[in-house]
Parts: C-alpha cells; sequence; structure tokens
C-alpha cells in the first residue's frame, strides 16, 4: 500500500527555520533506510506557506489566497510517499523517524487510494 506520511508545520518551520546540521544528518540517515528497506518513493520538505497560494473553488469562479495561512498545526511543513506493506509498517517506521523539529511534532499519516478503491464507482459507470 501506498502512504503519504506528512510532517506537520510548527512555528519554527513556518517562521523559516532551518534544521542544524546534526538534525539533517540524522534524517539523511534515516531516509537511506527508508531507500534501502525499497520504502521510499519520494520525499521533500516544503517552504514556509507564506510563499503559498490557496485557490478556492466554488463552481466555475476561482479565488487566490496569499500566504501564510492560520491554524499551524494544520499546515504540511514535508511529506515522504513509502509503499508499505501495511499501515503498522508505515507506524513502525515513523516511530523510528528522528524528530523532524526542533521542539514538539507531528507526523500524519494517510493512505492512498488504489484503484481497487473505486472498483463499485467504475462498474457502476460501466452499467449506465
Amino acid at each position: 500500500m501506498r502512504v503519504m506520511v506528512m510532517v506537520k508545520a510548527t512555528e519554527d518551520s513556518e517562521a523559516g527555520i532551518m534544521p542544524t546540521a546534526a538534525a539533517m544528518a540524522a534524517m539523511g540517515e534515516f531516509n537511506d533506510e527508508l531507500m534501502q528497506a525499497g520504502i521510499l518513493i519520494t520525499g521533500d520538505g516544503l517552504k514556509p506557506s507564506k510563499l503559498g497560494k490557496r485557490i478556492a473553488f466554488d463552481g466555475p469562479d476561482r479565488r487566490v489566497t496569499d500566504g501564510p495561512f492560520p491554524q499551524t498545526h494544520e499546515l504540511v511543513a514535508g511529506y515522504w510517499i513509502w509503499e508499505v506493506e501495511s499501515m503498522e509498517e508505515a507506524i513502525t517506521w515513523v516511530k523510528r523517524c528522528p524528530n523532524p523539529m526542533p521542539g514538539p511534532s507531528e507526523i500524519e499519516i494517510r493512505p492512498f487510494y488504489e484503484m481497487s478503491d473505486f472498483a463499485d464507482v467504475t462498474s457502476a459507470d460501466a452499467n449506465h
């Protein structure tokens, strides 16, 4: 199963505070372990939301909002995409991850939809 592993933003990440050399080295080692295990598909860090844009959709209308965005704890500061056997395996790997932030932080794991999840929808569409 594929999962997206999201590092949630903090006040430090939103302020653009860069990780220490030691933190970068520890995360590099962790990423190497993920690659060697054949789990890591891709991953990257994201710049603070002050550099981002949001586009809101309402029918044909589009509204662009400049960052920064409120609710820092709901923002994503970085991500990985992993191929794992189960959610339990993903949890085991996340527990081994060095803390991605200087202080308290949180990582969220979300599975991707697979084509098999849409079997009922696609077969219903074929019958109409």
